[in-house]
């Protein structure tokens, strides 16, 4: 089911009068009705692929208990690695079996030794990578004593499963999102009316900027080999975009339904194309996930407290991974070493961590020297989202190449006006809520009510305009 479809426009306003009006004096009734609500979520997109979930929730539930009462330190190793096996096991099966066996037999076939290669037609389960990390990080947390055990099977389940986050994040911590699950939660309709602001925040950036800057994107990426170095150039532009707002998106409305349930979840992205460097654009994007390799790949290698050889090792692989983890193709894995490459020269010279605060704070412009900033680091972003666009490596560098020529300094023949009008105002409006949790969470609350309500009736409008076919979530595929 997609949030922006018809059937998720039914589906939860009946799960919110239920929630409200039917379970609200008891939340273990609100807890029951969000499993049975998730879980029919879930299913809509292929029901098959439920016992993976349940047997994912039901196997990380049993190794939280097993590994708070083992009574050695070799039980409690046992219980977690069993865990952390089975879970990536079925992760590599779904994920990356396919990929293993094409890439071994390409290496052979190269050396001139001819081997046959089994593959299978696996379908990805929708999700898997996001609750796989969720239920990681409860065991973890569970053998570094930082939480204690769930005894509460549906409260657990809820944790693991809960629909707003299910199929794209953000990758919830048990530390932050189970004690709200554990209590009883009253309607706040402050709270309640600015999730709506960001549900209608985040169906304009995935209806109107992201659906329409993917139909560019993908006609010039898919015929690349045709089109001149400006049209590349538009197209590389129209992916940065597109990707942005389609994934940002998808966080905006999943954050939003959370909040009217009750429910607060991880901000997953803060403005990450106003960063002026890639430590601080890796800071504000999908920010979930970066932080999840950060407390449980990154710090356990290491960290950065080693010596320099140690830390671009820790910085490597935590980038590689990080590519790896979106998809089974070698382009994922160049697109994390080139984002490893950016961010080298800034650990290594302690400017890894220079822009913490937002850029340009209670200032209309940036400096000129944070503007020059801020466009050197979505170059560079745009660059690398290149190999992440592309079908594979000869893709990739194909499509760089093309760039590179004479005809890059030709004016685009693909140039659609509208689209990039909406495209540059949005990024208007992203700038001007930039010190906010979303964009428009405080926007023109200084000026007179009126100006709010026709703001959002322009953008119900332009969702209306060009909502057309139901198309899915990049991340849906990752």
């Amino acid at each position: 089911m997609l949030f922006n479809s018809i059937s998720f426009a039914i589906f939860f306003p009946i799960v919110f009068v239920l929630y409200w009006f039917f379970c609200s004096k008891n939340y273990k009734y609100q807890n029951l009705l969000l499993l049975v609500a998730s879980y029919y979520f879930y299913a809509n997109w292929d029901w098959r692929f439920m016992f993976l979930l349940i047997f994912s929730t039901v196997l990380d539930y049993v190794s939280g208990l097993k590994i708070e009462n083992a009574e050695s330190q070799h039980w409690r190793k046992f219980w977690l690695w069993l865990s952390i096996g089975i879970n990536l096991g079925f992760l590599g099966f779904f994920k990356y079996y396919n990929f293993f066996i094409e890439s071994f037999a390409t290496f052979f076939q190269s050396i001139g030794l001819s081997v046959n290669i089994w593959t299978l037609k696996i379908i990805l389960p929708v999700g898997i990578s996001f609750y796989t990390f969720h239920g990681l990080s409860y065991v973890l947390d569970i053998y570094n004593r930082k939480i204690k055990a769930e005894h509460n099977f549906v409260d657990y389940s809820v944790f693991v499963s809960f629909f707003p986050l299910l199929v794209a994040g953000p990758i919830e911590r048990a530390t932050h999102l189970l004690p709200q699950i554990q209590k009883a939660r009253t309607f706040n309709y402050t709270k309640a009316v600015d999730g709506l602001r960001q549900i209608l925040w985040g169906l304009f950036k995935k209806i109107v900027i992201a659906d329409n800057c993917a139909e560019y994107a993908n006609m010039i990426f898919n015929d690349s080999a045709h089109q001149s170095g400006s049209n590349l150039v538009m197209g590389a532009l129209f992916f940065t975009v597109q990707i942005y707002c389609d994934f940002s998106g998808y966080s905006d409305i999943a954050l939003g339904t959370a909040r009217l349930l009750g429910i607060e979840l991880l901000k997953n992205f803060s403005f990450p194309y106003f960063s002026r460097d890639i430590a601080e654009f890796w800071r504000r994007w999908h920010i979930s996930l970066s932080t999840w390799f950060r407390d449980y790949l990154y710090i356990p290698l290491g960290g950065s407290k080693g010596g320099t050889w140690m830390k671009i090792r820790n910085t490597f692989v935590i980038f590689i991974v990080s590519g790896f983890w979106h998809g089974a193709n070698w382009t994922f894995i160049v697109w994390g070493f080139l984002n490893a490459l950016y961010f080298l020269p800034l650990m290594l010279t302690n400017k890894n961590r220079n822009n913490l605060q937002v850029v340009a704070m209670g200032k209309l412009i940036p400096s000129l020297k944070d503007a020059f900033k801020i466009l050197i680091t979505f170059t560079l972003t745009a660059f690398a989202w290149i190999f992440f666009r592309a079908e594979d490596l000869t893709h990739a560098f194909s499509f760089i190449k093309g760039i590179f020529n004479k005809s890059t300094l030709s004016f685009p023949t693909v140039f659609p006006v509208a689209i990039i009008g909406l495209s540059l105002f949005f990024f208007v409006v992203e700038w001007f809520g930039r010190e906010d949790n979303f964009a428009i969470e405080k926007l023109f609350f200084k000026s007179k009510r009126i100006m709010r309500y026709i703001f959002y009736f322009i953008l119900i409008i332009l969702i209306y305009i060009f909502a057309g076919k139901e198309q899915e979530f990049i991340y849906f595929q990752f």
